[in-house]
Formats: structure tokens, C-alpha cells, sequence
């Protein structure tokens, strides 16, 4: 038997979803990057956790990203996923809009979804719809932001201490 290899797993995957995943070949590092449309993630991470070969039972990390130049897509959930028994981890990521940040959760597959689709509701606003207790879970529930987002600037603009010519200010 031939040894799993994560271009097998790819191959088989853009196979199988073929025309509704990509590849991203500008990764910069050594995890490949697959993006996909919300309506398949359910589909696709049940594919890999219960394929009797693969095995993807791990997510390793969940979280929301905001791209506020990405105009159409200022969104994403990404999700790193491992197989521990051949030790191979993908990364897929999937895009959303400013006005439309729902997205199915996973919580049925990963039990540790939970607590990382909160969090990047909390920091992002990011809906996942069918979540089992969707609620704030960092900031209070009285926030009316989410603070991740980069709607704000990085320094107070009435500070006067910041001209500092040490500092090249």
C-alpha cells in the first residue's frame, strides 16, 4: 500500500468538488491553501472527516479574517484540518461578503468548532448559522463592535505625544 501524500489527497479533493474548489499555488508556507465557496464547507470538511482513508479528524485552528480592501469578499473563515494518522494538514478558507457573514457552523463534526466559531463571532461578526449556543465569548454582550475588524485606526489621532522626533515622528 502505497503511502498517503497530501498531493493524493488534493487530487482526490479537487476531483471530487471538481469547478467548486481552488488551489491556491501563492501559499507561503508548506500547508496548501484550498478555497471554496460556504455552500460546499459542510460537504467538504464531512468528506475528508469521514473518509475511510484520509481521516481529517483534527481541526487544528478556526478563525475569521477581515480583508477590508477585498471588495466582495472582506471576509473569510479559515480552518486547518489534520489527519493525525498520516500526519497531513489542509488549510481552506472560505471568503464572505460585508453584508452577507453567515456561513453553516461545523460544531456536528468538530466539538472544539464551538468555542472558535464564538470567537470569530465575537471578534468578527461572523454569523454561523445552526451554531448550538452563538453568543459572545471574550468581550461583553453589550459591545455593539467587534473589535478585530479593521474599521479602526491603529493610534488615538489627538494624541500630542507622538511627536517624538526620536522616533522619526
Amino acid at each position: 500500500m502505497a503511502v498517503l501524500t497530501r498531493e493524493i489527497v488534493i487530487e482526490d479533493i479537487l476531483q471530487k468538488f471538481e469547478g467548486k474548489l481552488v488551489l491556491d499555488t501563492h501559499t507561503h508556507s508548506d500547508l496548501p491553501l484550498l478555497i471554496c465557496d460556504r455552500e460546499i464547507i459542510v460537504n467538504l470538511l464531512e468528506y475528508l472527516y469521514f473518509h475511510k482513508q484520509f481521516q481529517f479528524q483534527f481541526l487544528t485552528t478556526l478563525c475569521g479574517i477581515h480583508y477590508p480592501d477585498n471588495v466582495g469578499a472582506e471576509f473569510a473563515v479559515m480552518y486547518q484540518i489534520h489527519s493525525l494518522i498520516h500526519n497531513i494538514r489542509l488549510r481552506i478558507k472560505v471568503f464572505l461578503s460585508e453584508n452577507d457573514l453567515h456561513i453553516p457552523t461545523i460544531t456536528h463534526l468538530f466539538a472544539a468548532a464551538n468555542w472558535m466559531e464564538r470567537e470569530a463571532y465575537d471578534f468578527y461578526g461572523i454569523i454561523f448559522d445552526g451554531h448550538p449556543n452563538l453568543k459572545r465569548i471574550y468581550n461583553v454582550d453589550e459591545m455593539d463592535y467587534h473589535p478585530l475588524r479593521k474599521e479602526y485606526p491603529l493610534e488615538d489621532q489627538t494624541r500630542k505625544d507622538k511627536e517624538n522626533l526620536y522616533f522619526g515622528r
